[in-house]
């Protein structure tokens, strides 16, 4: 792993330990040469995932630019972290396992709406009024209709099987 500071290639491994959900390997390192300290962390891969934009350019899938996304999203709401990167991971698996090497910026967009809808409402629509590419405010109508109705579909379900 190259220093971040100096750029040595000869880093070494003084700690790991896996992250407390387990889905990856927080490596702490030092650096011989200038006695940089640095963290890593180790994923797994199940495939090199290519997205497809909606130009047709083609990109190398970026799991950190999907976190900067939500955490945009996110931001100043009271969300667990921890819940935050369940929710990414489990994304990234179902990308990942979906078995095709090629995903459409569009479907990992509705996914991560999906996710995000019951993580946290207002981080929903402040995402889909980006994605869908809102330029009024009467274009949040029928998003608000939708999560309106849902929300009283929820008790009156309730009753039905209370």
């Amino acid at each position: 792993m190259r220093c971040p500071y100096c750029g040595s290639l000869d880093t070494q491994v003084k700690d790991s330990r896996p992250t407390d959900d387990s889905s990856s390997i927080r490596r702490r390192r030092v650096c011989p040469d200038c006695g940089g300290r640095f963290t890593t962390f180790e994923r797994v891969q199940l495939r090199e995932l290519t997205v497809i934009k909606k130009s047709g350019k083609r990109a190398p899938f970026d799991r950190d630019k999907l976190a900067r996304s939500v955490q945009i999203a996110l931001r100043k709401r009271p969300v667990d972290p921890e819940r935050v990167d369940r929710m990414i991971n489990g994304l990234v698996r179902q990308l990942e396992s979906a078995g095709e090497p090629e995903v459409s910026s569009e479907k990992i967009g509705e996914l991560l709406m999906q996710g995000l809808k019951p993580l946290d409402e207002v981080a929903y629509v402040r995402f889909a009024s980006v994605y869908r590419n809102f330029r009024e405010a009467r274009d949040f109508g029928p998003l608000l209709d939708e999560l309106s109705s849902e929300e009283g579909a929820a008790p009156e379900k309730a009753k039905q099987d209370g």
